[in-house]
């Protein structure tokens, strides 16, 4: 299906068994109550879905499964996080035939190239799809840039439209748009800076935590669109202290917990992530029962 590319894109968990094997069964479940419950989108085998963590043939199994459960209701964009060019290639054909949507292309994994080299890998993997691409900029985490320099080098690649900006410094959104008008769609990529991203050109947002508070993360990103500024700082400001652990080393560990406490997914990880243990898991589960317990009034779902 076409993709809007605007509104909430939750990077959507990968359920596992307690023998740690997928649970493609509640992986379908968990991305149905997401749709019923109002997201524009979902990225499937992000980082949150633990993308680097599965083998090759359990992320087409998990991908077959999410598009199976959408059933067009939604795009699915699936992440594309490979070690290098040639295995990056070999999952984007792999998903347009299991019927991604788009694809969200991130770096190569442990190298860390030179701009002449992402170039190179992101046109690579867009020379052999027909897919949209969001890229996937993420300084803090993956050690590269995706500057002004690199867009520019991308300008004519014309299945590359969108880029999923995740670095902390929110400049980056007037820059792009300064530098390249509506060339890119940009969305705002980490959870405690996406409301600055939207007013500063962000058409959309993909989340870690709407995993956990859906409803209340639609609303935010509706509330921005029809101009309730305040409705949106309410939400945003309730919403801020679990936003924050969007920007943690153990995101994936917090926001699969924070799921567990709402009812909607389970905690376990895959190796070598753990769930949280002794402090830190007090911790979370206290913010997210405070924010269960002092969430917004009248938050209503789109109808499922």
């Amino acid at each position: 299906m076409a993709i809007g590319w605007k509104g909430v894109f939750p990077a959507v968990t990968t359920q596992l068994r307690q023998d740690l094997s997928i649970d493609l069964a509640d992986t379908q479940r968990v991305v149905d109550d997401l749709i019923r419950d109002g997201v524009t989108g979902v990225i499937a085998l992000g980082t949150v879905g633990e993308n680097n963590s599965l083998e090759y043939d359990e992320k087409i199994s998990v991908l077959a499964a999410i598009v199976e459960v959408v059933a067009g209701r939604v795009p699915v964009i699936t992440g594309v996080s490979e070690y290098d060019t040639r295995r990056a290639v070999r999952y984007a054909v792999a998903a347009e035939k299991t019927g991604a949507d788009g694809l969200m292309l991130l770096p190569p994994m442990v190298y860390v190239p030179q701009p002449h080299e992402l170039v190179t890998h992101f046109k690579g993997v867009a020379d052999r799809t027909g897919l949209p691409i969001m890229l996937y900029n993420n300084p803090p985490a993956y050690r590269t840039v995706i500057d002004k320099a690199v867009l520019e080098a991308l300008v004519d690649v014309e299945n590359i439209v969108a880029v999923k900006e995740s670095a902390p410094d929110t400049r980056r959104f007037t820059d792009f748009r300064n530098s390249f008008g509506d060339r890119y769609v940009l969305f705002a990529g980490l959870d405690d800076v996406a409301l600055e991203g939207l007013y500063l050109g962000a058409q959309g947002w993909v989340s870690g935590l709407t995993n956990a508070f859906p409803r209340e993360s639609v609303e935010l990103v509706a509330a921005f669109e029809r101009g309730d500024h305040a409705r949106a700082m309410e939400i945003y400001r309730w919403f801020m202290p679990l936003l924050h652990l969007d920007a943690e080393h153990d995101l994936v560990q917090s926001i699969k917990l924070a799921e567990q406490v709402m009812g909607r997914g389970s905690e376990r990880v895959l190796p070598p992530r753990l769930p949280l243990v002794g402090a830190r898991r007090a911790e979370v589960i206290a913010m997210v029962e405070k924010a269960a317990a002092t969430r917004p009034a009248a938050v209503s779902a789109k109808a499922a």
